[in-house]
C-alpha cells in the first residue's frame, strides 16, 4: 500500500434537527442527485411517526437504527479448497452502514402508497423489535452464532 489511508470526514448535521445521523441516511437515501427529495421523504416520515405513535419520530428513528445494528457478521474465508462462512465482530462504523442500508432496502419493499409512509412503517416496526430489517439482523446473528466452529479461521 503505497498511499494512507483516506480519514474519515466530518459530516454535518441536518438543516433540522441538526444530526449527523439523519445526514447519513439521507445521503444513503437519495438516488440520482436527489438529496432534497430524499431529505423532505426523511422528514415526513418523522411527521408520519409524531402523528402515528404520538413519540418523538427523531427517538424512534434512532431507536430503529440502533436496534437493527448487527454485533456479528459471517464472511467467506477459504482454506484448503473448502470456503467456510467466519463469524466475526462488525466495526462500530460498519454496523451504522449496514443498519441505514437494511432500513431503506427494506422501507422500499413495503406495501405502502409513499415512501413516507414505508419509512415510517419499517422504522416503527424496528423501534419495537419487529419489521423486516429487524428479521435480517437477528438472522445474520444466527448465522454467525451457527458457524461459531469456524471462528479459529479468522484472520
Amino acid at each position: 500500500m503505497r498511499k494512507r489511508r483516506a480519514e474519515k470526514r466530518q459530516l454535518p448535521g441536518d438543516p433540522k434537527h441538526h444530526s449527523v445521523l439523519v445526514t447519513r441516511f439521507v445521503n444513503c437515501l437519495f438516488r440520482d442527485g436527489k438529496k432534497s427529495v430524499a431529505e423532505r421523504l426523511l422528514y415526513q416520515a418523522l411527521d408520519l411517526i409524531q402523528e402515528r405513535s404520538g413519540n418523538d419520530g427523531i427517538e424512534i428513528f434512532e431507536k430503529a437504527v440502533d436496534n437493527v445494528k448487527p454485533a456479528v457478521k459471517v464472511r467467506s474465508h477459504r482454506v484448503g479448497g473448502a470456503t467456510y462462512q467466519v463469524p466475526e465482530e462488525v466495526r462500530p462504523d460498519e454496523r451504522l452502514a449496514l443498519s441505514i442500508r437494511w432500513l431503506i432496502q427494506f422501507a422500499r419493499e413495503r406495501g405502502e402508497k409513499t415512501m413516507a409512509q414505508r419509512l415510517a412503517g419499517e422504522f416503527i416496526d424496528a423501534a419495537g423489535g419487529t419489521g423486516r430489517a429487524m428479521q435480517r439482523r437477528e438472522e445474520t446473528h444466527r448465522m454467525a452464532d451457527a458457524n461459531r466452529a469456524f471462528a479459529h479461521y479468522r484472520w
